[in-house]
C-alpha cells in the first residue's frame, strides 16, 4: 500500500526546504507549491487562457493524432499520469486506449485529485483507478495493482519536464524509467522553443491570473507557515532567460523590507526576488539527448506551428 510521510516529519521537510531555498542569493521557493487548492483552480483557469497556448496546442496533437498514439502504446497497459490535476487530457487515452488495465493517477493535491478520480470514476464505471496523492518529484510507491496488465506506460503531459534544469530532467526521468520498468514507454508533452513575444504573453496575460497564481504562493506560506508576506508588496514577473533557454517566473520586492516564515526573519531588498519557476523551451534533437541514458524516442507529433510537440519514448535496456 502507499506509504505516506507523517504529518510532522513531511512538515519539517518542508520547512528545511523552503527555508534554506530563501536564503540563496538567488532566492527560491519550488514550484510544487504552487498547487494547493487554490492554486489547482487558478491554473485550471491558466490553461482557458487566450495567451496560454501549451495546454490547448497539446491537446490538439492528442486529439488530432490519438490513433497513432493509441497503436504506440498498445492493449492491456497500466496508465499511470504524472500530475493528474482535473484528468482533461487524459479522457482522450481512456476513449481510444486498448483494454486498459487500470489507471493511476498521481498528484500533489491530494482534494483535487480525489474530486477529479470521483468523476472519472462515475464516466467510466468499468475502469480501475488508484489514485496516489503524493509528490512525483519525490520517493513514493505505487499501490498493490490486483490487474494483469503487459505494460506500464507513464503519461506526463503539460511540458512540466521544462520546470527542472536539464540535469534534473535527466535525473527525474531516470525515476521514471525505474517506474515504467522493462518494455514500458513515456507519453510526455514538451513545449519547443519558438518566439519570446509568444512566451512573454503567455507567462504575463492581460487579465493578470497567472500573476494570481504566482502571489498564492505567498497566501499558501502566510497561512500554513505562519509567515508575514504583504502581498502588495510584491509584483509577479516573467521574463525569459535567453542563456539558459528559459522562461522564469518572479516574485519582486517592491520596497526594502522583512518577512518572517515560521519564526526565521528574512530580508528582501527593493527589486530583489524570489524564483518561483522555470519553464526550459526544447528544441527535439536536444530534447531526444537529454532523455538518451533511459529513454529512445519512437514517434514526435507536433502542431503546424512547431510550437509543442507530444512525444512517444520506449524504455532503453539501462532502465530495467
Amino acid at each position: 500500500m502507499i506509504q505516506l510521510t507523517s504529518v510532522e516529519n513531511e512538515r519539517a521537510l518542508l520547512r528545511e526546504e523552503l527555508i534554506e531555498g530563501l536564503r540563496q542569493p538567488q532566492k527560491k521557493l519550488p514550484s510544487k507549491y504552487f498547487y494547493d487548492e487554490i492554486g489547482s483552480t487558478l491554473f485550471e483557469e491558466i490553461c482557458h487562457l487566450r495567451e496560454y497556448y501549451p495546454t490547448r496546442t497539446e491537446i490538439g496533437i492528442l486529439r488530432d493524432n490519438i490513433g497513432e498514439i493509441a497503436a504506440h502504446i498498445g492493449p492491456d497497459c497500466l496508465l499511470i499520469e504524472y500530475g493528474s490535476g482535473a484528468s482533461v487530457k487524459i479522457r482522450l487515452l481512456l476513449d481510444h486506449l486498448e483494454r486498459i488495465a487500470a489507471y493511476v493517477p498521481i498528484d500533489i493535491s491530494g482534494e483535487h485529485l480525489l474530486a477529479a478520480t470521483e468523476e472519472l470514476g462515475r464516466e467510466y464505471s468499468q475502469l480501475r483507478i488508484f489514485p496516489v496523492p503524493a509528490d512525483y518529484t519525490q520517493d513514493f510507491d505505487l499501490p498493490e495493482i490486483d490487474v494483469r496488465h503487459e505494460r506500464n506506460v507513464i503519461f506526463f503531459p503539460g511540458s512540466t519536464i521544462g520546470n527542472f534544469t536539464p540535469a534534473d530532467a535527466r535525473v527525474f526521468l531516470s525515476h521514471i524509467a525505474e517506474v515504467a520498468g522493462k518494455d514500458g514507454g513515456l507519453l510526455i508533452g514538451v513545449d519547443l522553443k519558438k518566439d519570446v513575444t509568444v512566451l512573454h504573453a503567455a507567462y504575463n496575460d492581460s487579465k493578470g491570473v497567472t500573476a494570481d497564481f504566482n502571489l498564492n504562493m505567498l497566501v499558501r506560506l502566510n497561512r500554513e507557515f505562519d509567515a508575514d508576506f504583504d502581498l502588495d508588496a510584491f509584483r509577479h514577473s516573467a521574463v525569459w532567460n535567453a542563456h539558459h533557454g528559459r522562461i522564469e517566473m518572479h516574485l519582486v520586492s517592491l520596497r526594502e523590507q522583512s518577512v518572517r516564515v515560521d519564526g526565521e526573519r528574512l530580508h528582501f531588498r527593493r527589486g530583489e526576488s524570489i524564483l518561483t519557476e522555470y519553464s526550459y523551451k526544447y528544441g527535439l534533437e536536444q530534447f531526444a539527448a537529454v532523455a538518451a541514458p533511459y529513454f529512445r524516442v519512437e514517434k514526435v507529433w507536433t502542431d503546424d506551428r512547431r510550437w509543442f510537440s507530444v512525444q512517444y519514448l520506449s524504455c532503453v535496456s539501462r532502465a530495467r
